[in-house]
């Protein structure tokens, strides 16, 4: 009896290679070609789709000097270093830590350029095809570029399967850096930088082509910009929090993670502010106050479930939550697993106050399309995978200990649902 044939993987990193931007372009289509619908239909303009999504000089030239001014802040503003968590051979890699600085830099000079009359602000919402191509070929490209470099100059761990595709897909080293070591760290710089900051610029791009086409800047685009910036300036607030995670600790940098950076986090999640240039403009006042508490609130939990996290890895014997001695579960491994406070309810209740803060940002853009629902959507779906990816990580680094905390926080996301 011959023994059933082996199943055959799905090539995860060819479909994505293609699937991904495509998913980008067709969003960027429904938006500015197509009505707001994501399905075409007769007064579709493929022609101006076309021909929005060619690279232009102008383009080419914001794009990479966006790109290349990001990496100068980085590397010659003051910062201060942080070393990251201990890699596999004990050793700890060192970080420049100057986000927030570099977004209120990056900022005054955008707003510099446009009040003096320097920098065509709303041309970002006219080039934004041409911009995501550019950007989507230069993902490409570095990809490429940190395939070659970390076969060839790991500088720490790396991984090679000995298939192209699948390596340049998920990446070769986990911490490329130019020099390998103590230089340019690529993958800390990307997660970071261009993409979160870039996004908010395009933010106000769409609010200076509103403001020059209708003449003001709608109370629902002020809202969307106001919580999107908020969000950011958090991110860069606590940017030291970015070493801790999953991302940085054991996922090497290759074509995903670029593309996801470069490209995919900074042309959708500004869908709301681009939906905004030409519609919902008149929403109720309550409206829109309802919104900004809701994100607030989502703000809250987010905020002061990592805040108590951290206050614990700090101080496990002093820490008090919400006024009594924080309780944990020892592990063999050494780490206690926090169970007060907002880690007693779900074992990962942080997300659930970043989904509440991208919901928001979607309803500012109200209901006539289901584009600019494509953030809190698929940030949905990736919080889910990403809980279930962490669950695994943990089962492994905490054996029977991990299944113990789960017997006392059941829930993973949303407490007594999920």
């Amino acid at each position: 009896m011959s023994s059933p044939a082996p199943r055959r993987r799905l090539p995860v990193a060819q479909i994505n290679l293609v699937v991904m931007p495509t998913i980008v372009y067709w969003l960027y289509f429904g938006i500015a070609w197509n009505g707001g619908s994501l399905l075409p239909g007769g007064d579709s303009d493929w022609a101006g789709f076309l021909g929005a999504i060619v690279p232009t000089a102008w383009a080419t030239a914001a794009a990479l000097g966006w790109f290349g001014f990001q990496a100068l802040l980085e590397r010659f503003l003051p910062a201060r270093i942080v070393d990251g968590t201990p890699l596999p051979d004990g050793s700890r890699l060192s970080y420049r830590i100057n986000g927030l600085l570099a977004m209120g830099v990056s900022l005054a000079a955008v707003g510099f350029g446009y009040a003096s009359g320097l920098l065509d602000l709303a041309r970002l919402e006219r080039e934004f095809g041409a911009l995501l191509s550019v950007m989507t070929l230069f993902s490409f490209a570095l990809a490429g570029f940190l395939w070659w470099w970390g076969r060839t100059r790991p500088g720490g761990p790396s991984k090679i399967s000995g298939s192209f595709v699948r390596d340049y897909f998920y990446g070769t080293a986990l911490n490329p850096r130019t020099p390998p070591v103590t230089g340019f760290d690529w993958k800390f710089f990307c997660e970071c930088r261009p993409g979160l900051i870039g996004w908010i610029v395009l933010d106000l791009g769409f609010a200076a082509a509103q403001l020059e086409r209708h003449g003001s800047v709608s109370l629902p685009m002020l809202a969307v910009i106001a919580l999107q910036t908020t969000y950011i300036a958090n991110n860069f607030w606590n940017e030291s929090w970015l070493l801790t995670t999953i991302d940085l600790q054991s996922e090497r940098f290759g074509w995903l993670l670029v593309f996801g950076d470069l490209v995919l986090v900074p042309f959708t999640y500004c869908l709301q502010a681009f939906w905004l240039v030409d519609h919902f403009r008149e929403p109720s006042i309550w409206y829109v106050a309802a919104v900004l508490l809701l994100g607030a609130l989502g703000f809250v939990v987010f905020v002061d479930a990592n805040l108590q996290k951290n206050r614990f890895r700090r101080d496990p014997e002093g820490c008090r939550i919400w006024g009594r001695p924080a309780q944990s579960l020892e592990t063999e491994r050494g780490p206690r697993l926090l169970l007060s406070g907002y880690w007693g309810m779900a074992r990962h209740v942080n997300y659930l106050g970043d989904w509440v803060i991208a919901l928001s940002f979607s309803l500012c853009a109200g209901f006539g399309s289901i584009i600019p629902w494509f953030y809190p959507l698929w940030f949905a779906f990736l919080l889910v995978t990403r809980e279930r990816r962490d669950d695994r990580w943990c089962g492994r680094k905490y054996g029977a200990d991990w299944e113990r905390y789960k017997e006392r926080v059941p829930y993973r996301i949303v407490p007594g649902l999920y």
